[in-house]
């Protein structure tokens, strides 16, 4: 009996060493990515996607991430949430519970996308490091969850109207929506009547901008037509616009911004081109920010057409790893994909580069102590400065652009009309009024 309990007590013991050399002998650290590669949003994980996968591929050619005194690299597993929020959460579960991921990733998507991922990583105590904006709708839903998702945070992009606290270095000009439009406003609202249309998907992110960009354009001087009715904040599913595109039209409104997904305001820019309306200034976040959404809606729709623009290959002071570059890292893009840039390239990349930052302070995989280093971030990226505040989001700097025709058989190109930033230069002069 003696005999036989030494036994079972040599097979414990050698199991527990086993699992302690496991632990330590960590082989690769698993990194899901939940992101779009169908669907509305598909735009964005195309290029989320390539950015995750050149960074990892940067810190691999490294070696591997650096833990305690030895480089261990990473292996991702990527799925595709097909642009719906519902299947995000799911799949975050899938990765966490039967693929077994020590982390989430994700480049850049709206605020919708993310909720079932961050829900999920909270239940199983996983890190989620990814990348959203504006800041607002951000926010707003983080802290209307009981645990306000700890363990996520957002590499962001900008905020709509609210400035970063005094004392921030993102506290000046050139970090909000609305000092960065009202920038083009400055320059070209003069030679308009000031009547506004305002377009916004009814989703967090379009809410967001309906309910706070509207009052700051009233502010100032601007009609903005048919607002405390909610004119222009529109479900996802609908199809007919006719009704809003006459209302602005009737109103002669000469100015039309806002805020929805790619093919949505696809649809509203066709009906609004086949009943005449043609207002002098189109700005449309979101919506009009990568070639493969603009290029879907035919002919010169997209000609002036404006938007954000928060990631270019021109920026300094912005390094990769290794020797990655904004430019170098766009090059790749353009080598391998043989397309026009797509701008959600910088800030997948971004995303890794953060949660590599935080793994290597730590010194460990353990979640607690990877979580206290990312709320200590400051870091540069391939996409300027991060560092977190108190929602867990770090804004970055945010260009004004426009869709110019190309000599390419693309025919299209985003260019910078407007930066208040010195280490990103515009590249070419606005284009105003917007031509037909």
């Amino acid at each position: 009996m003696k005999k036989r309990c030494f036994f079972i007590g040599v097979l414990m013991l050698a199991g527990l060493f086993a699992v302690s050399c496991g632990k330590k002998e960590a082989s690769e650290i698993k990194v899901g990515v939940v992101q779009a590669q169908t669907g509305m949003y598909a735009a964005f994980g195309l290029g989320g996607v390539f950015g995750i996968k050149a960074a990892v591929d940067d810190i691999n050619q490294q070696g591997g991430v650096k833990v305690g005194d030895k480089k261990i690299p990473i292996k991702l597993v990527i799925v595709d949430n097909e642009s719906d929020p519902n299947k995000a959460g799911s799949l975050a579960e899938s990765l966490i519970v039967q693929d077994k991921v020590n982390f989430i990733v994700s480049g850049d998507e709206p605020p919708p996308m993310h909720p079932g991922v961050s829900q999920a990583a909270e239940k199983h105590n996983v890190i989620y490091v990814t990348s959203t904006g504006p800041e607002e709708p951000w926010a707003a839903m983080r802290q209307e969850t009981p645990t306000k998702w700890p363990h996520t945070w957002a590499t962001g992009l900008f905020a709509i109207v609210s400035p970063a606290p005094a004392g921030d270095f993102r506290a000046k000009p050139g970090y909000t929506i609305v000092d960065t439009w009202m920038a083009m406003l400055d320059l070209f609202g003069g030679r308009t009547n000031k009547k506004v249309g305002i377009i916004c998907s009814d989703d967090p992110d379009g809410r967001g901008w309906y309910t706070l960009f509207g009052p700051a354009l009233k502010k100032v001087g601007y009609e903005v037509i048919g607002l405390d009715k909610n004119l222009g904040l529109i479900p996802l599913e609908t199809t007919d616009f006719s009704s809003t595109i006459k209302a602005w039209k009737d109103a002669k409104v000469e100015i039309l911004w806002g805020n929805c997904p790619g093919p949505f305001f696809g649809a509203v820019w066709k009906q609004a081109n086949s009943l005449g309306f043609k207002p002098k200034m189109v700005s449309i976040g979101r919506g009009a920010l990568y070639f493969e959404d603009i290029s879907a809606w035919g002919g010169d729709l997209p000609l002036g057409v404006s938007t954000e623009v928060w990631w270019d290959p021109s920026m300094k002071d912005s390094p990769g790893f290794g020797s990655t570059t904004p430019a170098s890292l766009a090059e790749r893009w353009l080598k391998e994909k043989k397309q026009p840039l797509n701008r959600a390239i910088g800030p997948g990349y971004r995303s890794v580069q953060v949660l590599v930052d935080a793994i290597q302070r730590a010194g460990t995989l353990d979640t607690e102590k990877v979580n206290a280093a990312l709320a200590q971030t400051d870091l540069p990226t391939i996409c300027q400065r991060v560092k977190f505040d108190e929602n867990q989001f770090s804004r970055g700097p945010l260009m004004f652009g426009q869709w110019f025709k190309a000599d390419t058989p693309e025919k299209w190109d985003l260019k910078i009309v407007f930066s208040k930033h010195d280490f990103v230069p515009a590249t070419a002069q606005p284009m105003f009024p917007k031509p037909y």
